[in-house]
């Protein structure tokens, strides 16, 4: 059946459908620049997963307990799980999968700047659990009221997983707080290190984003940047403050005229050259995904080849 509608008209009824809190779906008519918003926030998302793995996964061998290994285990293992819900909404707007990959593999495509620092201790893995689980989940559960169905629903199974591992960090970091004046340090030396990217993690200041106009007319996002940090700040740093933990900020101070927890000047530049391929570990993740992927050519070319064959016997 032909669409006669002129583009004005089709545009109009997919605003009105998303107006009306409907979700778009992957036969659906959308907009070029809907699609392509779409597929960059997701693969990115995807790839962070992806590379999300690599600093953790690091610590494994060297967990302090056979349970904490177990649960970091299951914790990386989720994390690709994700990467794969996430390639597959992707998949669902007509990109190809590879191409996305190979993009990431020859540092073309952008994923979250928090993965570019290093983890030095094992408190850092605690902080990781609670502080940048904490943001991703902050910004995820918007995301799972976006307007394009596949990346909803992604969100709605991903945020559950990720909420167990912001409880195990945070149990980490808790008892590290309460433990000896070493184990405390250590917690403190970790908030110290992951405290500002992981504000960064939100994205840059509302005034400095391309995006957030054309994402919350769509309600691709429903929230800007600047409100998901802030409201994760106020959430943040009353539980740290608690632990008697300090916030690595002397300009940190309550207003209560606005309720708000106000924080210093986020260094953006330093945001933008991590983004870049500049921060302390780009190339090291790049090379370690380069690596892996190589690593596993050989499962990917026998699937393949296991696919080929069922389909000659069909």
């Amino acid at each position: 059946m032909t669409d006669d509608r002129t583009y004005e008209e089709k545009l109009a009824e997919f605003e009105a459908r998303i107006e009306r809190g409907e979700k778009i779906e992957p036969g659906d008519w959308m907009p070029d620049e809907y699609r392509r918003q779409l597929i960059r926030m997701i693969s990115q998302h995807a790839h962070s997963e992806v590379v999300g793995m690599l600093p953790e996964g690091a610590w494994i061998p060297h967990a302090p307990s056979l349970r904490r290994k177990m649960i970091l285990i299951a914790k990386v293992q989720d994390e690709g799980g994700h990467g794969q819900y996430l390639y597959h909404a992707a998949e669902s707007l007509g990109v190809d999968r590879e191409e996305l990959i190979e993009a990431l593999l020859a540092g073309k495509a952008k994923y979250s700047n928090v993965f570019n620092y290093p983890t030095l201790t094992w408190a850092d893995i605690g902080m990781i659990g609670w502080l940048v689980d904490g943001a991703a989940i902050k910004n995820q559960t918007m995301l799972a009221h976006s307007s394009y169905g596949p990346y909803s629903r992604a969100m709605v199974r991903i945020c559950a997983e990720e909420t167990f591992h912001y409880k195990q960090g945070k149990e980490m970091i808790t008892l590290y707080a309460k433990g000896t004046p070493e184990q405390r340090q250590m917690a403190q030396d970790a908030l110290n290190r992951w405290w500002w990217p992981a504000l960064m993690m939100f994205g840059p200041p509302d005034s400095q984003s391309i995006h957030t106009e054309t994402l919350m007319r769509w309600k691709i996002k429903i929230k800007t940047n600047d409100q998901l940090r802030q409201e994760f700040i106020n959430e943040i740093v009353p539980e740290f403050l608690a632990l008697g933990l300090e916030i690595p900020d002397p300009d940190l101070h309550y207003d209560e005229e606005t309720g708000n927890w106000v924080i210093g000047e986020i260094d953006w530049d330093e945001f933008w050259r991590v983004i870049r391929g500049n921060g302390p570990m780009n190339r090291d993740r790049l090379a370690a995904r380069r690596e892996a992927h190589e690593k596993g050519k050989w499962v990917r070319e026998a699937l393949e080849a296991y696919a080929q064959r069922q389909a000659q016997a069909a």
